[in-house]
C-alpha cells in the first residue's frame, strides 16, 4: 500500500476531516456521487473505491491534494503548544471524562437526536481543538436515531436501517492481548456484558459502549438498539450502562479522570458507581459522597419539571436491590440520594436530584436557564431565595469550523490568514470585516443561497435513493414545484429543530390570509423552509409536521413554503448558510439555549427570535430581531395568538423593508448593517471554544481561576 493511501484511509479513520474542508474535499473527488449517496462518510467510500483505481488516482492528481491534508493534520495530532499546555496543564496530564446519551459530531454518526447530542459533539471538538485531553462516553446505538419519512398525508413515519462497525471509523476496543474489552453491569438480578468502541475525534477520544454480544441474554442486547428508545424500563438499562458501565469501562483502561462531566442526568448513575469504589477503600457513605462531588461537575439542559428522568420506587428497588448490596448501602440510603424530599423516599428517583447531590458544582446552558433552573430546584436546598442555589450557567456555543461551509470558509480566508480571527475577538472580527466590502458580502449571501436552492433540488429529487432505501415511498407533486419556485432573488427564512411541541413550529401559520399576503407580495415575496423530526411517540410533535406539510401543498404556498424530509446535521449544515433569516418561536423560557441561531451567523444570517435561551443574552438590537420583549403570559393560547401577532408586525415592518432596501448598485446597505453587527457581536462569543475554557476555568479545575 502506498504512502498516499495509507495517509487517505488514516485520515478517514479520524473525525477531524469533518471539520476541515480541504480534508472534505480531498474525499468528495475521489467520487461526488458516491460521497452524497453514503452520507459523507469516507470509510464507508472507501470501500467502494477499488484499490487499483485508489492507487492510480493517488499516484497524480491526488497526489499533492493529500500531501497538503496529511501534513495539517499530523502537525494538529502533534502540536504541544496548545491553550490547555499553557493554561490547564492539569487536564493534559488527566482527562476530563464526559459522559452524554448523544453525540452529534457528523450526519454519517448517527447517535443523536436533538441539541443536547449537537452540544456534546462541537463540545468534543472544541476541546480537542484547545488540547484539552478529553474522553467522550456514550452507547453505540445500533440503529442509530431513526431516519424520517412522510406518508402521503404528511405523517412521520420512522424508518431503523442498522449501523455496521465496519462502515464506520471505530475500532474495537481490546485487552493487551488482543482480546476484546469486556465489563460487566449488575442490573436487577442479571450480569449484562458490555463491549466497547473508540472513536477519533481529533486529538480525542470517543467510547462508545455495546450490549449486543452472544454473551447477553437477549433483551439485554437491545439495550443500546436506539437513542432514546423504548420504554422506561429500556431507558433506566441505557443509563446503568452509560453511567455505571462508563466507570467500569474507564477502570479497565486505567484511566484516571480529572474530573466527570454529566452533561445532563442521563448518566447520573456513574456517582453510584464512584460511590462504591470509595466504599469499598473504607470510606463511609458521608465520606464517600464527599469525595464523589469533589470528582463531578453536571450541566442541565432541561427548563421544566416534567423533562427531568424520573423513576418509580418499586422500579429502582427491582433494578439495584442487588447492586446496593453489593455496595454495602441501605436501599433508603440510594433513595435518599434521588428522592426531591429526603425525609420521604416513597416517592419518585430524579436523576437531575442524584446529580446535583453528588457534584461540587452545576450549571444551566444560558444566563436565564441558569436563572430558571435555580427557581426549579431552591427547595433541595431548603431556601425561598433562588439566589442561595449553587447552579451557576455557561452559556453554549458552536464549533464554528464544523458549522463552516467550504464556501463560507474559503471566503473569510481571503480576507484574513487565519479563519479564527473572525471569531477570536469582537476587535478581530471587526478587522476582518472592514476588508470586506459591501458587494462581496452580498455576493457570499447570493452564493450561499443559490447553493441551497440547488442543494434542496438535488436532494429532493434524490430522495427516493438517498433515504428511503428500505421504504416505499413516492415524493409528492409539491417536490416538483419547489425546484421552479424557490428563487435566490427572496427573502428566505428557515425554521429547522426538534419538533417539540413547545417550539411551537406553526406559529408562522397562525393567520394564513396575513401570511398569503407576506409570502406573495409581488414587489417583497417571502419564502420559508422548514425541515425537523418529531420523536417517535410524540404525536403532537408529527401533528405539527402534518399540518406545515399540508400548509405547503396548498396553492398560494405551493413551492414557496417547503418541508424537506430527514433532518440531519447535513441538511442542517445547508440550511444555516443559506438562508436569510432563522426563526425561532418557543414559548419562553422553555428554550434552555439553542444553538442553532448561531450557526446562521457566520454565513450572514440573521436571527429572528423569542427572547429566550441564547439571544437574551446576544440581542442588542441591531444584529437580528426579537418576537417581544419577554414578557409572558398564563394564558397559552392568548400568549400563541399574540406572538404570531408580533412575528408578523416585525416581518412586515422591519425585516421585509429592511431587506428590498437597496441602492443605486442594487445593494441592501441597511441589511448588510446587521449582517456586519451580527458577526461582530455574536460570532466570537457564541462559539464552544469560549464555551470549553469556560467549563475549564471554572469547573474543571479543583481551583476555579474565573
Amino acid at each position: 500500500m502506498s504512502k498516499n493511501i495509507s495517509a487517505v484511509k488514516k485520515i478517514s479513520r479520524n473525525l477531524w476531516w469533518s471539520w476541515d474542508t480541504e480534508a472534505k474535499e480531498m474525499f468528495k473527488r475521489l467520487s461526488p456521487l458516491l460521497w452524497e449517496r453514503v452520507n459523507h462518510n469516507p470509510v464507508e467510500l472507501l470501500r467502494h473505491i477499488s484499490s487499483d483505481e485508489l492507487e492510480a488516482r493517488c499516484s497524480c492528481e491526488f497526489g499533492s491534494r493529500i500531501d497538503k491534508v496529511t501534513k495539517r493534520f499530523d502537525e494538529y495530532i502533534a502540536e504541544k503548544n496548545t491553550w490547555a499546555a499553557n493554561h490547564a496543564p492539569e487536564l493534559v496530564a488527566h482527562p476530563v471524562a464526559y459522559f452524554s446519551a448523544e453525540f452529534g459530531i457528523h450526519e454519517s454518526l448517527r447517535i443523536y437526536s436533538g441539541g443536547l447530542g449537537i452540544l456534546s459533539g462541537d463540545h468534543l471538538k472544541s476541546a480537542s481543538d484547545l488540547g484539552i485531553n478529553f474522553i467522550g462516553i456514550t452507547l453505540f446505538y445500533k440503529e442509530g436515531y431513526f431516519r424520517q419519512y412522510l406518508n402521503h398525508d404528511g405523517w412521520q413515519i420512522e424508518d431503523y436501517p442498522l449501523q455496521y462497525p465496519e462502515s464506520l471509523p471505530v475500532e474495537k476496543v481490546t485487552t493487551k492481548d488482543g482480546k476484546d474489552l469486556i465489563i460487566e453491569i449488575t442490573i436487577a438480578q442479571s450480569t449484562v456484558y458490555a463491549q466497547a468502541w473508540s472513536l477519533k475525534v481529533g486529538r480525542a477520544t470517543l467510547y462508545l459502549l455495546d450490549t449486543n454480544i452472544p454473551a447477553n441474554e437477549a433483551h439485554y442486547r437491545d439495550i443500546c438498539s436506539r437513542v432514546y428508545g423504548g420504554d422506561q424500563n429500556m431507558r433506566i438499562n441505557q443509563e446503568i450502562l452509560l453511567g455505571i458501565g462508563g466507570v467500569k469501562l474507564l477502570d479497565a483502561l486505567n484511566v484516571e479522570p480529572a474530573v466527570f462531566h454529566m452533561n445532563e442526568g442521563h448518566s447520573a448513575f456513574l456517582t453510584l458507581e464512584l460511590l462504591k469504589k470509595e466504599i469499598e477503600l473504607g470510606l463511609s457513605l458521608d465520606e464517600a459522597k464527599e469525595k464523589v462531588k469533589s470528582q463531578c461537575v453536571f450541566t442541565t439542559h432541561t427548563p421544566v419539571p416534567a423533562g427531568h428522568d424520573r423513576f418509580s420506587r418499586d422500579m429502582m428497588h427491582y433494578i439495584f436491590i442487588k447492586y446496593v448490596t453489593q455496595i454495602g448501602i441501605d436501599f433508603e440510603d440510594l433513595m435518599r440520594l434521588g428522592s426531591e424530599d429526603q425525609n420521604n423516599t416513597n416517592g419518585l428517583f430524579t436523576m437531575t436530584v442524584l446529580a446535583l447531590r453528588l457534584s461540587r458544582c452545576a450549571n444551566g446552558v444560558s444566563k436565564l436557564h441558569g436563572e430558571v433552573s435555580r427557581e426549579m430546584w431552591k427547595h433541595l436546598y431548603s431556601t425561598d431565595d433562588p439566589n442561595q442555589v449553587p447552579i451557576g450557567h455557561i452559556t453554549n456555543g458552536i464549533h464554528t469550523k464544523s458549522w463552516s461551509s467550504g464556501f463560507t470558509d474559503r471566503f473569510w480566508r481571503k480576507h484574513t490568514d487565519s479563519i479564527e480571527d473572525l471569531f477570536s475577538s469582537r476587535e478581530s472580527a471587526e478587522a476582518v470585516l472592514s476588508k470586506v466590502s459591501d458587494s462581496e458580502l452580498w455576493c457570499m449571501r447570493y452564493r450561499l443561497k443559490r447553493n441551497l436552492i440547488d442543494f434542496i433540488s438535488r436532494y429532493q429529487s434524490n430522495q427516493l435513493y438517498h433515504q428511503h432505501q428500505f421504504t416505499p415511498y413516492k415524493p409528492s407533486d409539491s417536490s416538483k414545484s419547489v425546484k421552479s419556485s424557490l428563487s435566490p432573488d427572496v427573502l428566505t427564512i428557515g425554521f429547522a429543530r426538534r419538533f417539540a411541541t413547545y417550539k411551537r413550529a406553526p406559529l408562522v401559520f397562525q393567520d394564513l390570509d396575513r401570511l398569503n399576503a407576506i409570502i406573495n407580495n409581488s414587489a417583497m415575496p417571502v419564502q420559508l423552509i422548514f425541515a425537523g423530526k418529531a420523536h417517535p411517540h410524540d404525536d403532537a410533535g408529527k401533528e405539527y409536521i402534518r399540518q406545515i406539510v399540508e400548509f405547503s401543498r396548498r396553492p398560494q404556498f405551493l413551492g414557496k413554503v417547503v418541508f424537506l424530509e430527514n433532518y440531519n446535521i447535513g441538511v442542517a449544515k445547508r440550511l444555516v448558510s443559506g438562508v436569510d433569516v432563522w426563526l425561532n418561536n418557543p414559548v419562553r423560557p422553555m428554550e434552555a439555549s439553542g444553538t442553532s441561531g448561531q450557526k446562521t451567523v457566520l454565513h450572514g444570517g440573521l436571527n429572528l427570535s423569542i427572547m429566550d435561551g441564547w439571544w437574551c443574552e446576544a440581542y442588542n438590537g441591531t444584529n437580528g430581531w426579537s418576537i417581544g420583549t419577554g414578557d409572558e403570559n398564563d394564558n397559552y393560547d392568548e400568549q400563541y395568538r399574540m406572538d404570531a401577532g408580533r412575528l408578523y408586525e416585525v416581518l412586515e415592518n422591519q425585516i421585509i423593508p429592511t431587506f428590498y432596501e437597496h441602492n443605486d448598485q442594487n445593494i441592501p446597505v441597511k441589511w448588510l448593517k446587521h449582517v456586519r453587527n451580527a458577526i461582530e457581536t455574536i460570532a466570537p462569543v457564541y462559539s464552544t471554544d469560549r464555551m470549553v475554557r469556560e467549563y475549564t476555568l471554572r469547573y474543571y479545575l479543583k481551583e476555579p481561576r474565573i
